[in-house]
């Protein structure tokens, strides 16, 4: 087996969550990985961190087409040969030469994708490589138009805003793997050789990494010590800059958010109906998991994330914890015009959340009727086990913590 990891790994938050990209980086180590490619993403805190990292950490970076400005020589390894077994691997890093590079932009240019992968992989196949692996950070289309173009490819990796495909497909004689971009999915590609070692068939699938894919024991209590001791720290900050700052006045606002508590002082059945539901809790199951401080999960778990009179953080605005009647029906401040039309929440609502990787098999005809104010049988809440983190800490019964 080859383990590689396509590039795109840094998060997408600013300076506060520097921390995260290089504890990915130490994981990656951790676990052993054979290729990791380069990303923009991961030039955002600037080509220096990134290369410092990279050898504090001893991590085997392949990037073809990622140049020094100044000499024109790769930043990272172009290639490398990996025996796998019996067969030499070679594995080649590109990325794209459009977009952003971040702050190192100014030290660093990025060759044209097609010119390099060609010369890379005469050479790879002449220092005896039998199977030829790209990591792609090119997209869908180019990446696909650039294995139909060059010879030589066996696998491709298809990385940079790309889709979930759980089926592979061969693109002229290349199998290419879809694995989306935020970590939920791993791409396994199977290859089969025949005597002289060479490709004869391919598979490749995205494998999801829900509940029933095993943990390694060490390295799910690595993470967890570093995002207890992350979320901490952003709780922190958070205070200092809720104490530190003058919050927005929302009240001053012709439209905000009002929060649930008032709703139900009039629509009290409709308040007992949602808290039966999945929306009532959808904070507590961020918290259990301790993804209560990431940007990109936090917008559909509360009430108008960063939008006048809503939630802007756990210690600030907890009114506006969960999926409550303002995320459907809009602000309360509106409410004479909403409610003057007698209409419901249509798919376009439910799917600002419910959508790609978050929910692959949404379906708003068979969810609706399940959160519908006319319908108090709780079936969605039934099918989430909500903990407290305490919980969450605790080992099932008849095992051993740890």
């Amino acid at each position: 087996m080859l383990f590689v990891d396509n590039g795109g790994f840094f998060p997408e938050e600013g300076d506060t969550h520097r921390d995260v990209a290089w504890f990915m980086m130490d994981a990656m180590k951790t676990l052993n990985i054979d290729a990791v490619n380069v990303g923009q993403r991961d030039l955002r805190y600037g080509l220096q961190f990134l290369v410092q990292r990279a050898k504090y950490d001893h991590l085997p970076m392949v990037s073809a087409n990622l140049l020094d400005k100044k000499s024109r020589k790769p930043i990272f390894q172009p290639y490398l040969i990996k025996k796998v077994g019996n067969v030499k691997v070679g594995v080649l890093g590109l990325m794209s030469d459009k977009g952003d590079f971040g702050p190192g932009k100014d030290s660093l240019v990025v060759d044209d994708p097609l010119a390099v992968a060609r010369k890379s992989v005469i050479d790879m196949r002449r220092q005896g490589a039998q199977i030829v692996v790209l990591l792609s950070q090119l997209g869908k289309v180019e990446s696909e138009d650039l294995v139909s173009a060059v010879d030589g490819i066996d696998a491709v990796m298809v990385g940079q805003n790309a889709p979930v495909l759980q089926k592979g497909r061969m693109v002229k004689g290349t199998v290419a793997c879809y694995g989306g971009d935020q970590g939920q999915y791993a791409c396994r590609t199977e290859i089969t050789l025949d005597t002289q070692q060479h490709m004869t068939t391919a598979d490749a699938q995205a494998v999801m990494l829900g509940p029933e894919v095993g943990e390694r024991a060490e390295i799910a209590t690595l993470v967890k010590g570093f995002e207890d001791g992350f979320n901490e720290k952003l709780r922190k900050a958070e205070m200092e800059r809720v104490a530190n700052t003058k919050s927005q006045n929302a009240e001053s606002k012709p439209d905000h958010f009002l929060g649930a508590d008032l709703c139900i002082r009039c629509h009290s059945k409709e308040g007992d109906q949602w808290k039966t539901t999945s929306h009532s809790v959808a904070w507590q199951t961020l918290v259990v998991q301790r993804n209560e401080t990431k940007s990109e999960c936090i917008g559909c778990h509360v009430v108008g994330f960063n939008q006048p009179g809503g939630f802007t953080s756990a210690s600030a605005t907890p009114q506006f914890e969960n999926v409550q009647c303002e995320s459907c029906h809009g602000m309360g401040t509106q409410h004479d015009s909403f409610s003057a039309v007698k209409s419901q929440p249509g798919p376009q609502m439910c799917i600002s959340c419910h959508k790609g990787e978050q929910d692959p098999n949404f379906n708003f005809s068979v969810a609706m009727p399940k959160v519908a104010h006319t319908n108090m049988s709780g079936e969605t809440i039934q099918k989430k086990t909500v903990k407290t983190p305490a919980d969450a800490n605790k080992a099932p019964a008849g095992m051993k913590s740890g």
